[in-house]
């Protein structure tokens, strides 16, 4: 199969970050369709359990009072307590035909809404019992009508009324008591689902506990592995071979960093054949500063920092480390070029500071300020990024707490400034002036780059930046000891016409 192109040219498949995505959701999925289930079953027994509270509440509030005010409302009536034989009086008092209407309408409704036969049944029969409960009323209430009958009413509301309110009560206590046996058996079902529902629950996170082992175990190899091929090649081009290459093949972003590291030690050896056919003082810096900036130990470090990052599982960080290494990497060699923009030296700090923000989180942080119109002029490669590199190690390294670097810069009429500042520790004026001494001396270094410590770095920017652009050109040094450091960098503004 044929694999894509990043926009860099890096081919790959798929990337350690969709792998990692994928394992996530592979752990989240099935719970959450799992979960879903779960509500979706419950608020299907809940719905069940508030309809029967509904029920029960309706019911028994007529049970409570129906058959006492039916009852207290003919008694009423018949003794003539309530003058239903005046057609302007006998409804303000009592209205047992109001009673009986809004009972059987609310039980109406109940039994449209049942689906048990027994409810049903009890339903039904509660209806014809109001049924004829109204007639018997609509009897008495006629010989109250027409007057006398006493005997007659008293007898039908004892025989009669009473009995069937009775009755009435009777089947909506049944009634109740069937709703009551539902509400057990939902609960009954409620119970038992949830503990279905657990016990998948459990038996698959134990399945997913075992897969992502597993497949954590298998992603944590394809990371590994890889980088330890890339530390033995390093640890090998740290010793000056050259010729060392490495061979990837796991379609993600280390296979972007392997053909890093292979262009960056084929262009290494080109460049460092170039610059041994030229003159010997040129030569030695040169190559000084390139043994200086393209630290094999870096790499080796960050790289070792990657590794730990993966065993203690957090490869996210792990990719991202890996991307700011990639763009440092390619912003160093710039295809091989002396001379690169303003905005390409800023996006190769950037990358620097980025890594070294992974090793330094708790005592660095940093800010870039170069405005835009600044980008597009040309600057020689690695000028500020050993200044930044001394603001870390010589400032903020040496300071208590926390300390920040601040890169900015701004037109200067026909030149451009730059500034590197740093609230590390500072210089005395013993100490800054030695350094400057040693910046600016003719001579070369007696010491190896490696130990040269403070100036070697600073001493190798200002001399490059001397000879390019001539002696009005170059770095200056403020520092005040406890408050900082603050490195300016006067450069001629340059256009691609001007190289």
């Amino acid at each position: 199969m044929k694999m894509k192109r990043d926009r860099y040219g890096f081919k790959h498949r798929g990337s350690l970050r969709n792998r990692i995505i994928l394992n996530i959701w592979i752990a989240i999925l099935p719970l959450a369709i799992l979960l879903g289930y779960a509500i979706y079953d419950m608020r299907e027994y809940y719905t069940q359990y508030d309809q029967i509270v509904t029920n029960i509440t309706s019911a028994n509030a007529y049970n409570m009072t129906f058959k006492e005010d039916i009852d207290e409302e003919m008694y009423q009536i018949v003794i003539g307590s309530a003058n239903w034989s005046n057609s302007e009086e006998k409804l303000k008092d009592v209205d047992p035909y109001t009673t009986i209407n809004t009972a059987r309408e609310q039980f109406q409704t109940l039994y449209d809404e049942a689906t048990d036969t027994e409810k049903k049944s009890r339903l039904r029969s509660i209806i014809r019992l109001m049924n004829t409960l109204e007639d018997r009323v609509d009897d008495i209430l006629k010989n109250v009508e027409e007057g006398g009958h006493y005997d007659e009413n008293m007898t039908s509301f004892t025989m009669n009324v009473q009995i069937l309110t009775e009755l009435v009560q009777e089947n909506i206590q049944e009634y109740i008591y069937y709703e009551a046996q539902e509400m057990e058996q939902v609960r009954i079902a409620v119970s038992a689902s949830a503990f279905q529902d657990l016990r998948i629950m459990v038996v698959l996170l134990i399945v997913i506990l075992v897969f992502n082992i597993v497949l954590s175990h298998y992603l944590s190899n394809k990371v590994t592995d890889p980088i330890l091929e890339l530390c033995d090649a390093n640890e090998k081009f740290s010793q000056g071979d050259f010729s060392v290459r490495v061979e990837m093949d796991n379609h993600n972003e280390l296979d972007n960093l392997g053909e890093s590291f292979n262009r960056m030690v084929t262009e290494i050896d080109m460049l460092v054949q170039d610059i041994k056919k030229e003159q010997k003082n040129k030569r030695k810096m040169e190559l000084s500063l390139l043994q200086s900036q393209i630290n094999p130990h870096f790499l080796y470090n960050t790289l070792d920092t990657i590794l730990w990052l993966t065993d203690s599982g957090d490869s996210e960080n792990a990719v991202k480390m890996l991307t700011s290494l990639s763009s440092f990497f390619r912003s160093t060699l710039s295809k091989g070029r002396e001379n690169i923009t303003v905005g390409e030296e800023i996006m190769h700090i950037k990358s620097y500071l980025e890594i070294q923000q992974f090793r330094y989180r708790d005592i660095m942080e940093y800010e870039i300020s170069v405005p835009e119109e600044m980008h597009h002029y040309y600057i020689m490669k690695l000028t500020l990024q050993p200044l930044v590199e001394n603001a870390l190690y010589h400032g903020i390294k040496n300071k208590r707490g926390k300390g920040k670097i601040t890169i900015s810069g701004w037109l200067d009429g026909m030149d451009l400034l730059l500034f590197v500042r740093d609230n590390g520790i500072g210089m005395s004026e013993d100490e800054l002036r030695r350094l400057v001494d040693t910046i600016n001396s003719s001579e070369n270094p007696k010491v190896k780059p490696e130990e040269s410590g403070h100036g070697f770095g600073l001493r190798n920017v200002q001399q490059r930046l001397k000879l390019r652009y001539g002696e009005e050109y170059g770095i200056r040094i403020e520092s005040r000891y406890q408050f900082g450091t603050v490195v300016t960098v006067r450069i001629p503004r340059l256009v691609e016409g001007d190289l």
